[in-house]
């Protein structure tokens, strides 16, 4: 069954950290929606997803915290634990889709097959831990 989907614009995999707080959603969000990622005629790098009114799938993926520097096994002792993720996206969700209409999500804690076509050169990682 499909939950969300777009066409052009960015598939955004959420990663939530244990102490995430409100002045990093509001950073990422500020982040997703003005960072210049599409192209305007010949002018590299010209336009936002508001620019060109893309879409924003975003995916809940506490893996995104997985640490393997030790073991076999990744640790994700530094994502959220469920109950502060599931409070976390659905805040996030809902403050982004007050920015900016064109919002679809996937479904928080379901295992999901989501599909991507990668229609050019980037893959960007935004860290509300790494602002300074």
């Amino acid at each position: 069954q499909e939950v969300g989907a777009i066409q052009q614009g960015y598939l955004v995999l959420l990663g939530i950290h244990h102490s995430d707080s409100v002045l990093d959603r509001d950073y990422c969000i500020q982040k997703l929606l003005n960072l210049r990622l599409f192209d305007r005629d010949d002018t590299r790098l010209s336009d936002s997803i508001q620019d060109i009114q893309g879409g924003l799938l975003v995916v809940s993926q506490f893996t995104l915290y997985g640490n393997c520097r030790k073991g076999r096994r990744p640790s994700f002792d530094a994502a959220a634990p469920p109950t502060q993720a599931r409070e976390i996206y659905d805040d996030f969700i809902q403050q982004l889709r007050h920015q900016y209409p064109h919002v679809e999500t996937g479904q928080f804690g379901a295992m999901m097959a989501v599909e991507s076509i990668n229609d050019g050169p980037f893959t960007i990682l935004i860290d509300s831990l790494d602002k300074n």
